[in-house]
C-alpha cells in the first residue's frame, strides 16, 4: 500500500514546484524530500521527478499520483468531519495561524474563548504571514488562519477557501516628535514620500503595500531601514531614524519620543479568517469561525478593536 506521508511530499513538490521549496513548506530538509519521494518511486516502479532548468516537474505518473491524493486528502478531511458529527462535541486538536499582530491583538482572546466554550478542544497558535500561512492552509497543514489584505491591494485566495471578514483595522503613521509633521491631527502619505521609511522587511504583505501604494502616487518610497517587529521598528523612529506604518491592532506600548498621526484619507487593512470549504462542517473549525466572530463583536463593543466589524462572507 501507497504510503499518504509520501504522497503529501510529492502532492507538496508539486504545489511548490521545487524540493527545495516543498521542504521549506514542510519544515524538513530538501534530503528528506528526495529521500522520501526515492521512495515512493520505489514503491510505484516508475520515476516521479524531471529537472526543468533549475526546478523540477511531475511526470505522469506524479501527476495522477497528486491528483488522487488530493482526492484522498479531500476524502479523509470529509471522514473527520462526519466522525465529529457522531461524537456531537467539539474536541481535540486545532490549528490556527495568524499573522504577528492578530496572533497578539486577538490571539489571546480568541483561545481563551475557545477554552471556555469547550473544555475537550485543544486549540494550538502559531505565527505565520498569509503569504506563508494560505498555503499551509490549503494543504491541509493548518485548520483556520488569520489573515490580512489592503484596501487596494486585495490578497487572493487558493482555490477551495472560503474566507469570512472580521474587521478593518485603521492604520496611523508613527514619527519622531522632532519631525516637521508631528504635531499635525493628520498628515498625507504624499507629505512622507521623500523621507526615510522604516518598514517591514521585504516581500511581507504590508512592505510590498506600501511601495506599491507610494508608486501609484508617482513616488519612489525611500526605505531606510527594515525589522518584523513594531517594538524594534517604534524604537527606530523613536531615535529619529525615520517613521513607519503603525496599525492600531495589536500596537506596542508608544515610546517616548514617537508621536501617532492619523492618515488622510484613513488607510485601513482588512483582516479575515480563512478555512478549507471541505473542512467547513467540522466541529472544531466551526467552533473557531463562531469564536472569532464572537471575540471581534466582542473587541468592536468594548473599542478595542480598530475599526468597524465588517461581516460579509465571501467565497475564495
Amino acid at each position: 500500500m501507497l504510503s499518504l506521508d509520501r504522497l503529501r511530499v510529492l502532492h507538496a513538490v508539486g504545489t511548490h514546484g521545487s524540493v527545495q521549496a516543498a521542504a521549506d513548506a514542510l519544515y524538513v530538509s530538501p534530503s528528506a524530500v528526495s529521500q522520501q519521494i526515492a521512495k515512493l518511486e520505489r514503491e510505484v516502479g516508475q520515476h516521479l521527478l524531471e529537472r526543468n532548468g533549475r526546478g523540477v516537474r511531475l511526470t505522469p505518473a506524479a501527476e495522477l499520483l497528486t491528483a488522487r491524493t488530493t482526492e484522498v486528502l479531500t476524502l479523509l478531511e470529509a471522514i473527520e468531519g462526519d466522525l465529529d458529527d457522531l461524537r456531537d462535541v467539539v474536541a481535540g486538536p486545532v490549528r490556527i495561524s495568524a499573522f504577528p499582530t492578530a496572533a497578539r491583538g486577538i490571539g489571546p482572546l480568541l483561545l481563551r474563548d475557545l477554552i471556555d466554550r469547550h473544555p475537550g478542544l485543544e486549540p494550538s497558535l502559531s505565527e505565520h504571514e498569509p503569504t506563508e500561512s494560505l498555503p499551509l492552509l490549503a494543504r491541509g497543514d493548518i485548520d483556520v488562519v488569520i489573515a490580512q489584505d489592503w484596501f487596494n491591494a486585495p490578497l487572493a485566495l487558493p482555490t477551495g477557501l472560503h474566507r469570512v471578514a472580521l474587521f478593518d483595522d485603521v492604520v496611523d503613521i508613527a514619527l519622531p516628535c522632532s519631525h516637521r509633521l508631528a504635531k499635525r491631527r493628520t498628515v498625507r502619505l504624499e507629505e512622507l514620500a521623500n523621507d526615510g521609511w522604516i518598514t517591514w522587511p521585504a516581500q511581507s504583505i504590508c512592505h510590498d503595500w506600501l511601495v506599491h501604494t507610494l508608486r501609484s502616487k508617482g513616488h519612489e518610497p525611500q526605505i531606510r531601514h527594515t525589522a518584523g517587529e513594531h517594538a524594534t521598528q517604534l524604537a527606530l523612529v523613536s531615535a529619529g531614524l525615520g517613521f513607519a506604518v503603525m496599525p492600531r491592532l495589536g500596537r506596542d506600548h508608544i515610546p517616548d519620543g514617537v508621536a501617532i498621526v492619523a492618515v488622510e484619507p484613513t488607510l485601513h487593512r482588512h483582516l479575515f479568517a480563512a478555512w478549507r470549504a471541505n473542512a467547513a462542517h467540522r466541529s472544531n473549525i466551526e467552533a473557531v469561525r463562531v469564536s472569532l466572530l464572537h471575540v471581534a463583536a466582542t473587541m468592536s463593543r468594548s473599542g478595542r478593536s480598530p475599526a468597524r466589524r465588517r461581516t460579509a462572507v465571501v467565497a475564495g
